[in-house]
């Protein structure tokens, strides 16, 4: 796998060691500068209250950087808790929690909010993972700007920059990836280092990535399997004297990994199985969110986000312009890698990291477009099934950034062995002229989105007046319901320190099929609060419906702002008819205050009113509904009762 680069006039270690730390400290200030100015739009404005949004999944992850600091300072534990999805409470580890980051930032968390730990965590995951993939590069390239031209291909990939705009920071977060190659390079290729101290890094790495994301974690250990089965294949057939010398060193540090990290994770494997709260069956029980990967043609062609337009600014996704597709790796950086693996294809680089990003671009392609994909059986494996196709891009993409810098340092390297310094020369602007045509045309597709979009994480007057001073035990429903895939209550929790706990949630868990009792109330809730299909009425079973999900929730506050100006990913339906819902299921009237309806006191609920669809359209439109009297809809219900 590895080829060194040329030492005959190598000045020693000593020598060696400062322009190396020059060139990695350039290149980690480089990729930090072009990071900061692809979140300038965050850190020009009010970077503890402005983020890509405060709602979809971004308001998810804001409560996830919330939860870790605030367990740690007030003695719960950071896998479980029970400030969502009350009573029953959410496992941390079945979710996108990003617990090594959480942890990690905590102290900005603490000082200035969790909407500055996660930008901080969004402006580094680029500068981190590019900066990760340059130090595996300067193993294998003897020119520096070859390995930073890798580093920005993988750090700042179209599949990566879209990750952090659609705020999915655990898979947006690619440090660990080209480490753990690195640590496999020593381990099976190099051998310079103590067997027990390459184990012992291996399984430190394994860990962290398990606390950012155990998708990826999976991905990598399938694909280092494969990785592993095609050197030990090839040595056999090519140089079969190779393998034995080396196996007992190989054998030693894996031992050492796989006990370490045996020893390290016990615990928190059995949490993510076994645990409070753990998810059984399939991650995504509906059996369809999950179902999206790439075409043939995402590879080189950007409109792979363009359907989801709509979906994406309704649902509280990315407000800016139409991102790249996450396959679209761009036509240079593709032409680059396949013909440079073609010109020197007796490089074992090339050979191995071409194989590997042929094997994982064919598992990325999703099924439902005509053809058969691989990915139709792969999906009944158990755990492996749970995989969205689309991320097998994350190897696709290390592998053609490891493939584009070898290409260009072998050319830049070829020419510059003549011997001339014209030759040499040459060789420079060759090089420059790859890395350019690899580089501009995902310039081009990444620019209308430079810099990326930023919002305003706005709370409701309720929440920022009166959420951030409820005394404790209380236990919240917010309208637009969390589990309806409008999620900016979340984010709304967070903010406010998780003064409450909330009844239900985003993602996996908040899911019908895992609401167990409150199965009915759940999806009527759901219906009410998402705009698709009709409006659920207050029919005798609605209401009992909800009755029963309030009280198996141990629901104390119903929260309804009333904030007609606030962005659509912010609101439900309408507020005169969620008023009027609730209303007619609380059987008594809303308090009116800080721009909200407000039930207090839930557990003591009046007699549910039932009432025809016209009966309530005429109380929750059209005329009663515009009367000045701000308690038109819920005495037009409450009349109807007599």
């Amino acid at each position: 796998m590895n080829e060194e680069p040329d030492r005959r006039a190598d000045p020693g270690p000593r020598h060696r060691a400062a322009p190396a730390w020059r060139a990695t400290t350039v290149a980690g200030l480089t990729y930090l500068l072009m990071s900061l100015g692809l979140w300038w739009g965050i850190w020009s404005t009010h970077p503890s209250t402005t983020t890509t949004c405060g709602c979809g999944d971004a308001a998810r992850f804001l409560w996830f950087f919330e939860w870790p600091a605030f367990a740690l300072t007030h003695g719960h534990s950071v896998l479980y808790s029970q400030w969502l999805f009350h009573p029953g409470g959410i496992n941390l580890l079945n979710d996108t929690s990003v617990l090594a980051l959480g942890i990690a930032l905590s102290p900005v968390t603490l000082v200035a909010g969790p909407v500055a730990a996660m930008n901080v965590g969004l402006t580094l995951a680029p500068v981190l993972s590019a900066l990760a993939m340059f130090a595996l590069l300067r193993r294998w390239v003897s020119w520096s700007p070859a390995a930073f031209v890798g580093g920005l291909a993988y750090g700042f990939s179209p599949f990566l920059i879209t990750e952090l705009a659609l705020n999915q920071l655990n898979i947006a977060f690619l440090a660990i990836p080209p480490l753990v190659v690195m640590a496999l390079d020593e381990l099976l290729v190099r051998q310079r280092r103590s067997p027990w101290r390459t184990g012992v890094l291996l399984a430190v790495l394994v860990v962290v990535e398990f606390f950012v994301s155990t998708e990826v974690l999976l991905v990598l250990c399938l694909f280092s399997l494969v990785a592993v089965a095609m050197m030990v294949g090839f040595t056999c057939l090519r140089e079969a004297g190779e393998v034995g010398p080396r196996v007992r060193h190989a054998l030693q540090a894996s031992a050492t990994a796989l006990v370490v990290a045996a020893v390290l994770l016990a615990y928190p494997l059995w949490f993510l199985l076994r645990g409070p709260a753990h998810l059984a069956g399939p991650i995504w029980s509906n059996g369809a969110i999950d179902r999206y990967g790439n075409t043939v043609a995402s590879f080189w062609t950007t409109g792979g986000l363009g359907q989801l337009r709509g979906e994406m600014l309704r649902f509280g996704g990315y407000q800016g312009p139409t991102l790249p597709g996450l396959g679209y790796l761009g036509a240079g950086v593709v032409v680059v890698a396949v013909v440079g693996a073609l010109v020197w294809r007796h490089d074992r680089r090339l050979l191995l990291f071409g194989g590997l990003g042929l094997v994982a671009a064919v598992l990325s392609l999703g099924p439902g477009h005509g053809y058969w994909v691989p990915w139709q059986v792969v999906e009944k494996v158990p755990l492996v099934g749970d995989i969205v196709e689309v991320r097998f891009s994350v190897v696709v993409t290390l592998c053609v950034a490891v493939m584009a810098a070898v290409v260009i340092d072998r050319t830049r390297t070829w020419l510059a062995s003549r011997r001339s310094e014209v030759r040499g020369l040459a060789g420079d602007v060759a090089a420059g002229a790859l890395a350019a045509a690899m580089l501009v045309p995902t310039a081009v597709a990444l620019w209308p989105n430079v810099p990326l979009t930023a919002r305003a994480v706005v709370l409701p007057r309720w929440y920022a007046e009166v959420g951030a001073v409820l005394p404790a035990g209380r236990v919240v429903l917010s309208y637009p319901a969390p589990f309806s895939g409008l999620q900016s209550s979340q984010a709304w929790q967070a903010v406010d320190r998780m003064r409450y706990a909330q009844a239900g949630g985003g993602g996996p868990e908040g899911q019908a099929g895992r609401a167990g009792t409150a199965r009915a109330g759940f999806d009527v809730l759901f219906g009410a609060s998402l705009a698709l299909g009709r409006a659920p009425g207050p029919s005798p079973a609605n209401l009992a419906a909800i009755r029963q999900a309030l009280a198996v929730w141990g629901v104390t506050t119903v929260v309804i702002p009333d904030e007609p100006a606030a962005p659509p990913y912010d609101q439900g339906r309408s507020t005169s008819y969620a008023v009027g819902l609730l209303t007619a299921v609380m059987g008594r009237r809303p308090a009116y205050e800080h721009a909200a309806w407000v039930w207090s006191s839930v557990a003591v609920k009046g007699t549910p009113i039932p009432m025809t669809a016209s009966a309530f359209d005429d109380c929750t439109t059209g005329a009663v509904a515009s009367l000045p009297s701000r308690q038109a809809v819920p005495t037009c219900v409450l009349g109807y009762a007599g």
